[in-house]
């Protein structure tokens, strides 16, 4: 599927007359209950289906996910990934980046300041002293252009303006939501720039393989795989050290499939500075910029699988260590650690490490990321 970046505009009646979303889904959620007009633009619920019978429930407030259908092993259907069923409550959420798309930057600057071209950026503090996922209003909480292809296909646009959240350069964005019968769920990004930049973009899905309930399930019995040698070691602010740690002998080893909780409150540094897990692994890589495996979830009870492949160096495993029990989709509740994330992307502050591979893009240049979210059963 190929498109370009020129057309970035999708007027209203369009983003209408194109929405397959109606009451007659899996998910249960209405469309009447995501259509607001925020900042002078509309939003709306989109859903994706495959001729396997499943779904996926887009906004685009935010690109967020808000149900991904798939059967465990004896067929039955469940929501396995945290959202809200109004945009008023995608627009509150305590948690604000809740399966939602990521930028400028994923993840976290140090200080919120770099260097580029031989000038000092600033950019918002708005997690501890740390700049977090593009500033205090990032992509999450744009509204973005819709325009739904087919049944299992979903472009998102965003121009985002010379200096939001203190970046340089007018950057044009195209996200591609595809869903197909293989129950791959592919985000494909692209981006361009008109003045030399720095750009991370990843989705945050809230990844619970059990099913959404009240109270979701915790994930410690999740059996996990990490396609990862190293990871990057963090300091208390969660920013990283610089050092690229090897895994072996440590908590952060899921070269062989273990489950989630085994060493999640191990009595480690790194452990205690993440809260749990909230690391990115470096990923084993043959070529750069291949698709390749990153990490497989198994859920022991439904059987459900879900496996991540992505172009990224590496993979940010984040545990939900801070969630509260707050309310999402149905009555669902949200308590800790009843989500894992798997945050496909460059590096965290990577603008201040120069040997980590680099983030910065420039006029003529496009940036391209894509990943895919495979779910399956295991009987």
């Amino acid at each position: 599927f190929s498109f370009t970046l020129q057309e970035h505009n999708v007027t209203k009646n369009f983003m209408v007359m194109t929405n397959t979303a109606d009451t007659a889904n899996l998910c249960g959620l209405r469309r009447e209950d995501f259509q607001a007009t925020i900042d002078g633009k509309a939003t709306d619920l989109y859903i994706l289906k495959n001729n396997e019978g499943n779904e996926v429930a887009i906004t685009n407030y935010g690109g967020a996910i808000v149900a991904i259908m798939v059967p465990d092993k004896d067929g039955k259907h469940a929501n396995v990934i945290q959202g809200h069923d109004n945009i008023k409550d995608v627009m509150e959420s305590p948690e604000p980046y809740l399966s939602t798309l990521i930028g400028r930057y994923g993840n976290r600057i140090c200080k919120g300041k770099f260097q580029l071209h031989g000038k000092e950026y600033s950019l918002p503090i708005n997690n501890g002293p740390n700049c977090l996922h593009g500033g205090k209003k990032g992509f999450n909480a744009k509204v973005w252009d819709a325009l739904q292809m087919n049944d299992h296909t979903l472009v998102l646009k965003y121009v985002s303006p010379y200096g939001e959240e203190g970046f340089s350069g007018e950057v044009r964005v195209t996200v591609v939501y595809a869903f197909n019968d293989d129950n791959e769920l592919s985000i494909d990004y692209m981006a361009t720039t008109n003045k030399k930049t720095v750009i991370n973009l990843t989705s945050h899905g809230f990844f619970s393989l059990a099913g959404i309930a009240d109270p979701t399930p915790t994930i410690d019995n999740l059996v996990c795989e990490i396609n990862a040698d190293y990871y990057l070691p963090i300091d208390e602010t969660s920013i990283p050290t610089g050092e690229i740690r090897f895994v072996k002998g440590t908590p952060f080893d899921f070269r062989k499939p273990k489950t989630v909780g085994q060493d999640i409150d191990a009595d480690n540094e790194q452990i205690k500075n993440g809260a749990g897990y909230d690391h990115c692994f470096v990923l084993n890589k043959k070529e750069e910029s291949e698709l390749s495996f990153a990490a497989k979830i198994t859920e022991p009870v439904s059987g459900r699988t879900m496996e991540v492949f992505t172009t990224e160096p590496g993979v940010q495993v984040y545990t939900d260590n801070w969630a509260d029990g707050y309310k999402g989709q149905h009555g669902a509740t949200f308590p800790r650690r009843s989500a894992i994330c798997f945050e496909a992307q460059h590096f965290p502050d990577s603008p201040n490490h120069p040997y980590f591979p680099s983030v910065v893009l420039k006029p003529g240049e496009q940036y391209t990321q894509k990943t895919v979210y495979k779910f399956g059963v295991e009987k």
